[in-house]
């Protein structure tokens, strides 16, 4: 048994998992990590508000095992850990549902705010990965035409010898009536992101076009953001990430359709399967089997996730599938939350620490995936995009 594992504390789970390994577990106290609190540890779990490197790991001796209950890994020095011996594992793929049924919800909500449809048209998936590819599957099931953007991928492909319907960044953008983007933050190699959408690639997008970013805030050039959306040169933006975060610019809040603090993946389910892969990672290392299972905390009984009927045929489809969506999850209160928060704070560093505690102290949320809803309630023209594009069971 390990001696000592250190938590962050809004990791679900964590303790109960760890404490099968474990003889002490320990939270990470809310003022963040120091270099003396991790000292003593073996195994330390951490999220993405905790950069992990030489400076928080210099007294680490003991240290064996590193996770981090998140998909992007730009918050830790993973060159660092592999001189230093220590094992690092990640969560790759376990907020893809979750940040999946944001991006629908909350074009669902943008659309039916301003009275359009989303079937017929065209999306531009910006990275292709675990999120990225599900959010073209379920946009494709609601009716929109999908151009997917991925140069590592379409590489990959390319070198293998097969077929690929990747298209570059610069052909998709100027097609595209929504680009929404789901790629990683990186500043070197061939496909760097830090401002991958600056003022030229923004001002390419047509005019009235809507930009969703749930991937990193430096992935979209803050200021040159700010000034298409004054313009009006953009129609609409959702934004869940910010630059500057987590101190987002009032002005471009302001300016957005939907503006959260970072939330989109932050669904239960996703939290729990992320413990689950960071406890399973652990327990391979160690060589010992997991005794702690996700889908025992995760399970509950079927009527807690029973929708009530659609809407019928005679509503438009975005505002019966919104309608649908807001049973499940309303970003619009994430919204809301978010603007009080900051329009309370008066100064950088208060705005900064609201948006921190909206994150820590975010509400249970379920993945759509978890709800039915009775199919005879479902026009049979709209099955496919119920089913599919908002990820609901019929039953």
């Amino acid at each position: 048994m390990l001696f000592r594992a250190l938590a962050d504390e809004n990791i679900p789970f964590a303790c109960e998992a760890l404490g099968t390994v474990a003889a002490e577990v320990r939270c990470a106290p809310r003022g963040g990590l120091t270099p003396a609190d991790v000292a003593g540890a073996d195994v330390l779990w951490v999220r993405s508000v905790t950069p992990v490197g030489p400076e928080l790991l210099e007294d680490a001796r003991r240290l064996q095992f590193v996770g981090s209950a998140t998909a992007g890994t730009d918050h830790v020095d993973r060159a660092f850990l592999r001189r230093r011996g220590i094992a690092f594992a990640h969560a790759p793929g376990s907020n893809a549902p979750s940040v999946a049924d944001y991006v629908v919800a909350a074009l669902l909500a943008v659309a039916a705010r301003r009275e359009e449809a989303l079937r017929g048209k065209t999306a531009a998936v910006v990275g292709c990965g675990e999120v990225g590819s599900r959010v073209a599957r379920r946009l494709e099931a609601l009716g929109l035409r999908v151009l997917r953007n991925d140069p590592p991928r379409a590489e990959a492909a390319e070198r293998e010898g097969h077929a690929h319907d990747f298209r570059p960044l610069d052909d998709v953008l100027p097609a595209a009536d929504i680009a929404t983007l789901h790629t990683p933050l990186t500043t070197g190699g061939a496909h760097p992101t830090r401002r991958l959408l600056g003022e030229d690639r923004l001002a390419a997008m047509p005019a009235g076009a809507w930009l969703v970013n749930t991937a990193r805030g430096g992935v979209v050039d803050g200021a040159a953001l700010r000034a298409v959306r004054e313009s009006e040169h953009l129609g609409a933006a959702v934004l869940d990430v910010w630059p500057g975060e987590p101190a987002p610019d009032p002005a471009l809040v302001a300016r957005a359709d939907v503006a959260t603090p970072h939330i989109a993946g932050y669904a239960f389910d996703g939290k729990v399967r992320g413990t689950a892969m960071l406890y399973r990672a652990l327990c391979e290392h160690l060589g010992t089997a997991p005794q702690w299972h996700a889908e025992d905390v995760l399970a509950a009984p079927g009527d807690a996730f029973r929708l009530s009927g659609a809407p019928g045929a005679s509503f438009g489809e975005t505002t019966a599938l919104d309608a649908l969506a807001r049973q499940m999850y309303d970003v619009r209160t994430d919204d809301r939350r978010l603007r009080r928060a900051l329009d309370a704070a008066s100064s950088t560093e208060e705005r900064a620490a609201a948006f921190a505690q909206l994150r820590r102290d975010y509400p249970r949320r379920r993945a759509f995936a978890r709800y039915c809803l009775a199919g005879e309630s479902v026009p049979p023209a709209r099955r496919v995009a119920v089913k599919e594009g908002l990820g609901v069971r019929l039953c």
